[in-house]
């Protein structure tokens, strides 16, 4: 039985549009959540409430009025890394409530879900901009919370797998092709073995848990490591002696010897979490391995001509998640935009133990 479908089903939206004339009339200013940054999460000022004025869209902006938002590590990490305050949060699902000059994809009554853009202001709103180009029309099967726990780590997941691996995005394309996830319970270590899974991959996941494990094999992974022991030696226990790509989503720096050992000569290693310290990339040298980094921000951030490339891969995530070939990743749902929720989140973040996605219900 998949573990995922062992959580309680909230209510199902069955239409991508909602009646503009059904919208509750809104006054001018919104509630936001401001986050303090360079502060701990459990602080009294780490998070303030605010009263903000509705933003006005910009020609390729949608404004959003919010129904749910998710919490990724990205949050505790701007939080702790950036210097003064900050309304956090990314991920996003909603109704358009108005559009810029130059939207050619969206209209007033539309629900999409999004990722956001690490250089502008964050979900924790109740309304909230965002560039057309990288938001889709919402999985229409999913509430507001299961579908907003997908955007970053799918966008993540599937830049990773596909664009930086170069491996081919179709329902089986890769059989005969192994990938060893680290991090397989994370958020986007769920989406990418459901990913990997439907490519046609062999998949090894690493956890450490039994709970952990159960949820990785409940999302498709042929194998499970523990990558709290030898990776290699867990990998051979597994049936392998090597791998033909990897995937780390946390701890590089303490996998980064047993990659090297893990993938096989002239494979391919991507990874997207942030090392601490200088790493020997001459472990690496030998097989000829191609190392990539992945950050899901780097469209929007440096506006690239492919930016609207995003917008497409969500409307194919939406796609598999309406045809229950994927599942959200939903682990835990809060109700209410206050500062003791945001609070909470961080908290529950920064513990590192997470399974799949914590989201919140305006």
């Amino acid at each position: 039985m998949c573990v995922l479908a062992q959580r309680k089903c909230i209510c199902i939206v069955c239409t991508n549009k909602v009646d503009p004339k059904l919208r509750m009339a809104q006054g001018n200013t919104m509630k936001s959540i401001a986050a303090q940054c360079g502060t701990a999460a459990d602080s009294p000022n780490a998070f303030s409430l605010k009263e903000q004025p509705i933003p006005t869209p910009g020609a390729h902006d949608i404004l959003v009025r919010l129904a749910a938002i998710g919490m990724n590590p990205v949050d505790t990490k701007v939080r702790m890394g950036m210097e003064g305050e900050k309304i956090l949060g990314w991920d996003g699902c909603g109704i358009v409530e108005s559009i810029g000059s130059d939207v050619t994809h969206f209209s007033v009554g539309d629900r999409v879900f999004y990722a956001g853009d690490l250089t502008r202001p964050g979900t924790n709103s109740e309304y909230h901009l965002v560039d057309e180009r990288i938001a889709a029309l919402a999985p229409v099967s999913l509430t507001d919370a299961e579908a907003v726990a997908m955007p970053l780590t799918s966008i993540t997941a599937w830049e990773a797998l596909f664009e930086r691996l170069q491996f081919v995005p179709q329902e089986g394309a890769n059989t005969g092709k192994s990938i060893l996830i680290i991090g397989g319970a994370g958020g986007v270590g769920s989406i990418a073995t459901q990913l990997a899974h439907w490519a046609g991959f062999f998949v090894y996941s690493s956890a450490s848990r039994p709970e952990t494990a159960a949820w990785c094999t409940g999302l498709g992974a042929d194998a499970i490591i523990n990558h709290r022991s030898n990776l290699a030696e867990e990998l051979a226990a597994a049936g392998a002696a090597q791998v033909d790509a990897i995937l780390c989503t946390n701890q590089l720096e303490s996998h980064w010897a047993g990659m090297a050992e893990c993938i096989r000569p002239q494979g391919k290693v991507a990874f997207i979490d942030d090392p601490e310290n200088a790493l020997d990339l001459r472990l690496f040298k030998t097989k000829s391995v191609t190392m990539v980094w992945e950050f899901m921000y780097t469209r929007s951030m440096f506006q690239t001509e492919d930016m609207a490339e995003q917008g497409k891969l969500l409307g194919r995530v939406a796609a598999l998640l309406d045809d229950g070939t994927l599942k959200s990743t939903i682990s835990e749902t809060l109700t209410g935009l206050t500062v003791e929720n945001i609070r909470a989140m961080h908290i529950k973040q920064e513990r590192g133990a997470m399974m799949g996605k914590q989201v919140l219900v305006l």
